[in-house]
């Protein structure tokens, strides 16, 4: 599988799986807006809510795989300067979860009062700007300029993340209606799994600078 994939220009798919993975367990507005959605909605209010995140990411992935791409043409030495410093853009979020300050529930940004559960879960994901950034210093990590395919490449890395995104969605729709929503807004356990992926991404982005 790692070697089918490093054809497509990633250099280790299972790296970029478990990043993924990593920040999606994390307790974000899209997180709350499927449990919000699951448990008002039932299963097929949520999986709508599911599809609205994941359509909104892939906006976002869009826009910054069109950034990347046109820099990785441009200047192949400016591309690799970006590899370094998206890894160190990981250690910085680790760190900002390592130490942040204990807070109280997230849920009030799970959505919208109004509109469909579809809706919901896009705009809820696309009204972060921030994530353009994010991807644009997440992408580049996990390419290799020598074997990098075009948007082929692209395709790829978006066709991971978005079945992350749907195996981890459908899961917080199965279990939504009280107990993950429970579970998620308990502090204790927020913090714990915050501070954890915090260690992860510390870690993650030193060994990609090393490797």
């Amino acid at each position: 599988m790692s070697v089918f994939f490093h054809t497509l220009g990633i250099t280790d798919v299972w790296q970029l799986i478990a990043a993924t993975v990593v920040f999606l367990v994390l307790p974000g507005a899209g997180t709350f807006c499927i449990l919000t959605c699951a448990g008002k909605a039932g299963l097929r209010g949520g999986f709508a809510s599911v599809f609205g995140v994941m359509l909104g990411d892939a906006v976002l992935m869009f826009l910054a795989a069109i950034g990347v791409a046109a820099l990785l043409t441009a200047n192949p030495l400016v591309f690799k300067g970006v590899q370094y410093m998206g890894a160190a853009y990981l250690a910085f979020l680790g760190c900002k979860l390592l130490f942040a300050k204990k807070t109280g529930s997230v849920s009030a940004d799970s959505g919208f009062a109004s509109g469909s559960n579809f809706t919901r879960g896009f705009l809820v994901t696309l009204i972060n700007p921030k994530s353009i950034i994010f991807y644009m210093a997440f992408f580049p990590l996990f390419i290799d300029p020598a074997a990098h395919r075009g948007s082929l490449t692209f395709l790829a890395m978006g066709a991971i993340i978005s079945s992350c995104t749907l195996i981890y969605g459908s899961l917080l729709v199965l279990l939504g209606n009280t107990a993950a929503k429970r579970l998620g807004q308990n502090r204790h356990i927020a913090a714990f799994a915050s501070r954890a992926a915090g260690i992860f991404l510390i870690g993650f982005g030193i060994k990609l600078t090393t490797n």
